[in-house]
């Protein structure tokens, strides 16, 4: 294990909780109805995409810059963010960040040019950078040790319900009353959410400083070198096939638009059942759940171009994905945390800026691809570059077999 080089600060509510378990679970809550709300904000303009690209007469090329912008600057902006303000109270922090998140929805809600919204997006990536990075790592100074598994499933499981219900939900009131109301909608609901921040989350002073140092440390550390290519292979294969998913089912699968919107339904229900799924095998086997994860993606984006020309075999296929994917946050997360223990908020900001980045990198590289080729090309590429992630965690068992206890 590298040097860690943390100052410790032993400030009151470091340690395990000495609040009664109802108040931890109401903070546990509040912090997953702040990841929903961001989860939400960052991927709300895929589906509004083409309407608001229309409304400020900008082409789909110049309206994507709203998905890419966010992940980039959350890269950034999750180890700038953390360690500038290492010395700052936890919960003011997270409050502070809905209180940005909250100005953002409402700046593109009102927007009278693209430039605008574009400078909320901003906004919203520095929100994503600094939120996840402080929040991700909570769930252990909010409950007691022995429900820290089940909290942290909880707070991840905000990702697919974004996605099932956030994105949705966004369209549907952007058809329907137009997509600044959209923006507005989750506007309120975010200052909501720092109500219940302000309510439910409890005084967090600084436990561990996070250094330049430390995050230079956990580089040095084999665990965390493979935790991050890991997640870069799994999450590029997801998100570059992920996000042309819609392309293939209208294309290859021939469904129609509603079809579409079921079938992704039935995606996210999936993920919510592989968040908990994963967290639970990941506590106990991180090498096993992350490669079964990335196995299952490979094999899903793999097949999808043979059985997916059906609907049923896409269906079948889809449910599958969801619940692979669903287990890659909290299972790259917790292989952060394993591999540095000892500086879990230093762990989070490596995985928000390696997931994010990737995220960004996957869109954008996957769009390429698309463009010259076909949606099925796209799935067979993500599928190759998924088994590149089952033989890099292969490797890991191999040159480190101890570690960590058990596989």
């Amino acid at each position: 294990m590298a040097p860690t080089h943390t100052t410790a600060r032993r400030c009151g509510a470091a340690g395990p909780p000495t609040r009664p378990p109802l108040t931890g679970w109401l903070a546990v809550g509040s912090l997953t109805l702040g990841i929903f709300s961001i989860v939400t904000t960052e991927i709300l303009p895929i589906g509004l995409l083409t309407t608001i690209g229309s409304s400020f007469a900008v082409s789909d090329g110049m309206a994507g810059l709203m998905i890419t912008m966010p992940g980039l600057l959350a890269a950034v902006s999750a180890p700038v963010v953390t360690v500038a303000s290492a010395r700052v109270d936890r919960r003011l922090m997270l409050c502070v960040f809905m209180l940005l998140l909250a100005t953002a929805n409402f700046l593109a809600a009102a927007a009278p040019g693209y430039w605008l919204v574009l400078a909320s997006r901003v906004i919203v990536g520095i929100v994503i950078g600094g939120f996840w990075s402080i929040g991700a790592a909570l769930a252990e100074r909010l409950v007691p040790a022995a429900s820290v598994t089940r909290a942290t499933s909880v707070i991840f499981s905000a990702v697919p319900l974004g996605s099932v219900l956030g994105v949705p939900a966004g369209t549907f009131i952007g058809d329907l009353a137009g997509w600044r109301t959209a923006f507005a909608v989750m506007g309120a609901l975010t200052t909501a959410v720092l109500a219940m921040l302000l309510l439910a989350m409890p005084p967090l002073p600084p436990d561990r400083t996070t250094r330049p140092s430390v995050l230079r440390g956990m580089v040095t550390n084999a665990n965390a070198r493979f935790a991050l290519l890991l997640t870069f292979l799994t999450v590029l294969a997801h998100f570059g096939a992920y996000t042309y998913i819609t392309p293939f089912l209208e294309q290859v699968t021939g469904t129609s638009p509603r079809q579409v919107t079921v079938l992704l339904l039935v995606y996210g229900a999936a993920g919510i059942a592989g968040n908990f799924l994963g967290a639970a095998l990941v506590t106990r086997h991180p090498r096993a759940a992350f490669a079964l994860a990335a196995a299952t993606i490979a094999a899903v984006t793999l097949l999808l171009p043979v059985l997916g020309r059906w609907q049923s075999g896409a269906i079948t296929l889809l449910t599958l994905w969801g619940l692979a994917y669903g287990a890659v946050p909290v299972t790259s997360q917790t292989w952060f945390t394993k591999a540095a223990p000892d500086t879990p908020e230093a762990a989070s900001v490596l995985f928000t800026a390696s997931f994010q980045l990737t995220i960004s990198l996957a869109a954008v590289t996957g769009g390429a691809i698309v463009d010259r080729t076909s949606p099925s090309t796209v799935m067979t590429l993500a599928g190759l570059i998924a088994v590149l992630a089952v033989t890099a965690a292969r490797m890991h068992s191999t040159r480190h077999p101890t570690w960590p206890h058990s596989t």
